[in-house]
């Protein structure tokens, strides 16, 4: 029975492959003998389910057989290793790629969830039909979800929302989406669902003359206009309504464009054309038309957008687009195997999609753990998309929100890295900038500059984001490997040991017992304060306790103020050259430098293995922030003359703020400066000393 269903669907394969489908179909029926699904069917019907909604869409014998055997791996006593001797390496890929992971145990679901996504996108990444199985296979899942008990049915909803939806939207396939967009809205708000498509049948009823009417105006117009058209009113999916009911706080009754009209053309000429037309018939909506002809979505889609003013104000979405581009809105990436026939259109698709997958390996390599990595796709899955031009006139497509920072890295990676500004139309604005559509951006980079931790604050796509982090974890590795090297020489020397006479060998042993990898992941712990430098250098020693009666005060860590994320001046007290100081090691943030009299670290001074003898480097070229207060005479043009004064000690101001207290004679102004030193701060507080409105004026340690 089940062989005759497909035998109709694949005829369009040729006589060999319609064989090995076949023997696919023996394996699997075979493989999952006495096995049922909830719904009490034989298991055998559903991967005959999944290769028939493939073969609609034309795919090769190779996915086709591997639908039919998705699940024998996983679910049978079946092994890759049979899949991979009876019907070639490819299809045992395919299997692989797209069966669930295997049975580990995991720290959390989410961490489970996580990684089966990694996984699924990976190999979606190496060979698309992956996805397309996968998606097939979800579809059929939900389809039959009423016999899964109702926890399980909302967690499987909710999985297909937040992933498969989009994962189908992003690579057009539009008919998948939206049926599984409706699906998971029914199984996750089951009450909301039943109303509203109780309210959209009502609703078809009434408004079934007024669709009527629409769709004889149109079509009488085109053709007195002369353009062959086939027009279609379509009626919008439930999840689709609800989501702009949601959105924009409306009833049902006020949602009125919920039918829709589709023109179908024979060419890209006639799209615009048709556009004159009903332009002519009803007036469009301001602000309300989109040209994706000109500019296609990320993921190929093309067709020209309007809004109408219809019969009694009633707003009409109108569709224009040629019989190609509805091939690829319908099947998206699948249009390259269900019309392979030179199709530019399909191809671009292709493009559009192989570029996305490739950004999936590369944001994969950058991130740290599966949890991560599902973050950064899920940012990548709701594009609603900006497009924008480079100099040189190349269309880029963004999610809403990017910023120039988001532009640079999709760009390329380097360039991200490096970039220092931006020019939005030819005039300089923040990095932060949102994009909008049209924007023409130029990127400008600097050889020295890198990425700044403040970005992740307002990048949106994860590709930048995954590159700044993999930058910043890989510098605060290596900077606090450098702090680590230090603190730990620092004690070896302690213990009459010079840092020369540790050779490999002790290395080797220390990294064998710790189960570490390399050597600079345990000065980098050193310098995180992970790992206290004095028990690291015992045991690097060979004479391990005999050194501690041996012991000599710690010698001095020395700091340039330009260390970077590994040490790091406190915010409380901000210690400027020429300040007594001392550091602090906090966990996994490295070195803290504190002035001696900070009360943050009053509760370590009286231990000393919680704190670090640290002094400044003499030759420090860097202006570090200090903060000041001033209480002033407030009269006008105070602010000029302070500010005049602090110009003429070559101090900068960072930042300012005034207290002013209403009808007082006096307020109060508390700066952030950038001065080289003690001394340079000294100068700088003499300089407004002379100045008449100042009364008085203080360092501000917080």
């Amino acid at each position: 029975m089940h062989l005759a269903e497909l035998a109709e669907h694949i005829s369009y394969l040729k006589p060999d492959d319609v064989a090995l489908v076949e023997k696919a179909y023996q394996f699997s029926k075979s493989a999952h003998a006495g096995q049922f699904r909830k719904s009490g069917d034989p298991y055998i019907s559903h991967p005959v389910a999944v290769a028939k909604l493939l073969a609609k869409w034309h795919l090769d014998a190779q996915a086709l057989m591997a639908a039919l055997l998705h699940d024998v791996v996983e679910d049978t006593p079946a092994t890759k290793q049979q899949v991979s001797e009876q019907f070639g390496k490819a299809v045992a890929e395919l299997v692989d790629g797209v069966s669930k992971l295997d049975r580990i145990e995991f720290q959390t679901e989410a961490h489970a969830q996580a990684e089966k996504f990694r996984k699924m996108l990976l190999a979606m990444a190496r060979d698309v039909r992956v996805i397309l199985i996968k998606l097939a296979d979800r579809l059929h899942n939900m389809r039959t979800l009423d016999s899964m008990a109702a926890e399980k049915r909302k967690r499987i909803a909710k999985e297909t929302l937040e992933i498969y939806a989009p994962i189908a939207n992003r690579l057009g396939l539009n008919s998948v989406y939206q049926e599984l967009d409706d699906l998971s809205f029914r199984y996750l708000f089951p009450t909301r669902y039943r109303v509203l498509a109780k309210a959209v049948k009502a609703a078809r009823g009434n408004r079934r003359a007024l669709v009527e009417k629409v769709l004889e105006a149109i079509q009488g117009k085109l053709q007195d206009a002369g353009v062959e058209a086939g027009v279609t009113g379509r009626e919008k999916h439930l999840n689709s309504i609800y989501k702009k009911m949601q959105g924009k706080s409306l009833t049902f009754s006020e949602v009125y464009d919920i039918y829709g009209f589709r023109v179908i053309v024979k060419d890209v000429p006639a799209c615009y054309l048709a556009l004159g037309v009903l332009h002519g018939l009803y007036k469009p909506i301001p602000g309300k038309f989109k040209d994706y002809i000109a500019i296609p979505k990320g993921n190929g889609y093309q067709s020209l957008h309007t809004t109408l003013f219809g019969p009694y104000g009633t707003p009409l979405e109108v569709q224009i687009r040629t019989q190609d581009m509805h091939k690829i809105a319908e099947a998206g990436v699948a249009s390259h195997w269900l019309y392979k026939a030179g199709d530019e259109l399909a191809n671009d698709a292709q493009q559009k999609t192989h570029q996305w997958l490739q950004s999936l390996l590369e944001i994969q390599s950058e991130s740290g753990d599966a949890i991560e990595f599902l973050e950064h796709i899920k940012i990548d899955l709701f594009p609603d998309e900006v497009y924008v031009f480079t100099p040189k006139g190349k269309i880029m497509a963004l999610p809403r929100g990017a910023t120039a920072v988001d532009l640079a890295y999709n760009v390329h990676t380097d360039i991200g890295n490096r970039c220092v500004a931006v020019k939005i139309n030819d005039e300089l604005a923040p990095l932060r900038m949102e994009l909008r559509n049209g924007d023409r951006v130029e990127i400008i980079t600097a050889p020295q500059a890198h990425p700044n931790p403040a970005w992740l604050n307002y990048v949106v796509t994860g590709k930048a984001r995954a590159h700044i982090r993999h930058y910043l974890k890989t510098m605060h590795s290596e900077e606090a490997a450098a702090l680590g090297e230090q603190l730990l020489n620092q004690a070896l020397r302690a213990l009459k040991t010079e840092p020369s006479a540790i050779d490999e060998a002790r290395w080797t042993e220390l990294l064998r017992e710790n189960n570490v990898k390399s050597k600079a992941e345990i000065l980098a712990d050193i310098g995180l304060g992970k790992r206290l430098n004095l028990v690291v250098a015992r045991r690097l020693l060979a004479s391990g306790e005999s050194v501690l009666t041996e012991k000599k005060p710690l010698g001095s860590i020395t700091i340039r103020g330009t260390e970077g994320l590994a040490v790091q001046l406190a915010q409380c007290c901000r210690p400027i050259p020429g300040d007594p100081i001392l550091g602090v090691i906090n966990k996994g943030k490295g070195l803290i430098i504190h002035t001696h009299d900070c009360p943050a670290i009053a509760q370590f001074r009286a231990d000393p293995d919680k704190w670090v003898d640290v002094e400044w480097d003499p030759e420090t070229k860097k202006l570090f922030d200090v903060n000041i207060k001033l209480v002033v005479a407030n009269q006008r043009g105070v602010l000029a003359k302070v500010a005049a004064g602090i110009a003429d000690e070559n101090a900068n101001i960072e930042n300012v703020a005034m207290e002013e207290e209403d009808g007082s004679a006096y307020a109060s102004m508390i700066f952030t400066l950038q001065v080289e030193d003690r001394d340079h701060l000294a100068r700088v507080m003499r300089g407004l000393r002379q100045i008449p409105a100042v009364v008085r004026i203080a360092r501000v340690k917080r």
